[in-house]
């Protein structure tokens, strides 16, 4: 179905996140990422005295004030004023948990589907966590004694789910633009949390990695184009190239999409495009990242005659990423980890 580009950037995310659901629910997910360290939670920073006896006191008084937070009252995306607790403990944030890692904070549960869970932030500190279904559940959420619940769209909270969520502890909702763009969701739930400076130089810290990354990659990519394949259930889809993996590789470090992305009016885009093994025939690019591969579930697929005339399967240059890393994914450690995995295989 055709849908205007401010339509398109509304669902996008949430788009992206039933694509997973399917996807995890059909296959079954095991282990535990082993991406190894990220550098996602971020620490805050000491603001020095000032010189003068006004500046000192002020400084004390803001001292004090971080040392004993207050409850503050924002409004959401739906235009609820929100009563924040000024240190909540017990946070559910489900699919928005590393946001939640990235500013040092653990949630009381994590997202998860019938199948699996985020497995690229097992190692991140999520291992171990108890989880809730996806579409949360009011009897699930209760369950753990919640002081603050964040829900990243508000088609989550509709018939009457936000009045139920709410009589269980403070819910705070973002808007489907926000939490389209993991920088703006990142800094929103700095904000709710009292923790700006904390996303501040966590985005700091991320376009760092990202300058790294290139610099490192110097003329390994200029010129070059990167396909991202999700494959899944016997079908390619191609990543957007403003979702998850897709807004690390052509946002960030600025690669070319392929030729067929490109073929793509840009209005008629999803997060993920479905492309037939007779439409990839006709792809340029000179690398290929095949997401998500699991051996023997698409070996039809990647055997075939048509698979093999692809001029990136012909050169070698096809790299398998499988469903424990963080392609799939959008926020600061997923980014970081992608820009990790791209430097290991186009870096030797």
């Amino acid at each position: 179905m055709l849908r205007s580009k401010k339509e398109g950037k509304r669902t996008a995310g949430m788009f992206a996140a039933l694509l997973l659901v399917l996807a995890l629910a059909l296959a079954a997910c095991g282990g535990n990422n082993n991406a190894g360290e990220s550098n996602g939670a971020a620490s805050g920073s000491d603001n020095a005295a000032g010189g003068t006896n006004g500046g000192t006191a002020g400084n004390g008084a803001e001292q004090e004030e971080a040392a004993n937070p207050q409850e503050r009252t924002l409004t959401d995306a739906l235009g609820n004023d929100v009563t924040i607790p000024a240190n909540p403990q017990r946070i559910i944030a489900p699919y928005l948990e590393d946001h939640l890692l990235t500013l040092g904070v653990m949630p009381a549960a994590q997202w998860s589907v019938p199948n699996g869970v985020q497995d690229y932030l097992q190692a991140a500190g999520l291992e171990g966590v108890p989880t809730i279904s996806y579409n949360l559940p009011p009897e699930e959420v209760v369950s753990f004694n919640p002081d603050l619940i964040i829900v990243n769209s508000p088609s989550l909270v509709q018939n009457d789910l936000y009045s139920q969520y709410s009589k269980i502890a403070p819910t705070f909702v973002l808007s489907d633009e926000t939490t389209a763009d993991w920088r703006a969701a990142l800094s929103k739930i700095g904000e709710v949390l009292g923790k700006e400076e904390e996303a501040k130089a966590a985005l700091e810290a991320y376009d760092q990695k990202v300058q790294e990354t290139k610099a490192k990659l110097e003329g390994k990519l200029e010129g070059k184009s990167i396909a991202i394949l999700w494959l899944t259930a016997k079908q390619f889809y191609m990543v957007d190239t403003k979702t998850a993996s897709g807004a690390v590789v052509y946002g960030d470090l600025g690669v070319n999409p392929p030729n067929i992305m490109t073929e793509i009016p840009e209005e008629n885009r999803a997060s993920w495009n479905p492309i037939s093994l007779e439409k990839l025939s006709e792809l340029t690019a000179d690398y290929i990242f095949l997401v998500n591969y699991e051996e023997g579930q698409t070996d039809s697929l990647i055997e075939s005659d048509l698979w093999k005339t692809i001029p990136a399967v012909k050169a070698g240059h096809v790299y398998e990423m499988d469903k424990n890393r963080s392609w799939l994914y959008s926020g600061a450690i997923a980014g970081q980890l992608v820009l990790e995995d791209i430097e290991r295989v186009l870096g030797e």
